[in-house]
């Protein structure tokens, strides 16, 4: 899977933007000013080094303030975009099946951002970058269409693509 980049752009939908924005405000807000609460409640019990309660509020606000960075970072880069067409076009937010040269069996993968998949959280697939070397490969093709592209480790690898739909 490919990691994105720290300029590059996340494609979502509408509605994935939306819920990530909502998932911002709320940690922002209500549980950024819950764990403040907790941490200053614990700090009047005293000695802080032996506060169990103090220790773990202060992981939790680590853990919060991790994820707002986060949210922050993937507004910012995000790109709205409608749900893609279902015309056999491999584009963002499409599942693609591809067979790679010599394997029989069939592979599936997101193409697009793994933030698509926090909508639907019994989906367990690989996620690909548009911008990764298969990514970059499949994006435009159609069913049926052939293409090779240069692995990370500079090996040509070719893959059929089997089907592609909307996710």
């Amino acid at each position: 899977m490919t990691q994105p980049t720290e300029t590059e752009t996340i494609w979502v939908t509408q509605e994935a933007y939306d819920r990530l924005k909502q998932e911002l405000e709320h940690l922002a807000g209500h549980v950024r000013a819950d764990i403040t609460a907790k941490i200053a409640s614990a700090r009047e019990e005293g000695d802080l080094k032996e506060n169990g309660g103090y220790h773990a509020a202060r992981e939790e606000q680590g853990k919060t303030e991790a994820r707002i960075r986060q949210l922050e970072e993937m507004l910012r880069r995000a790109e709205v975009g409608d749900k893609p067409a279902d015309d056999g076009v491999v584009g963002n937010g499409m599942i693609v099946t591809i067979r790679f040269t010599g394997d029989p069996d069939p592979e599936q993968f997101l193409l697009g951002s793994r933030e698509l998949l926090s909508m639907d959280t019994s989906v367990d697939i690989d996620v690909y970058s548009p911008s990764s070397p298969l990514g970059a490969a499949v994006l435009g093709k159609k069913k049926g269409d052939s293409v090779s592209y240069e692995a990370p480790n500079g090996k040509a690898i070719t893959v059929e693509i089997v089907d592609t739909k909307p996710f």
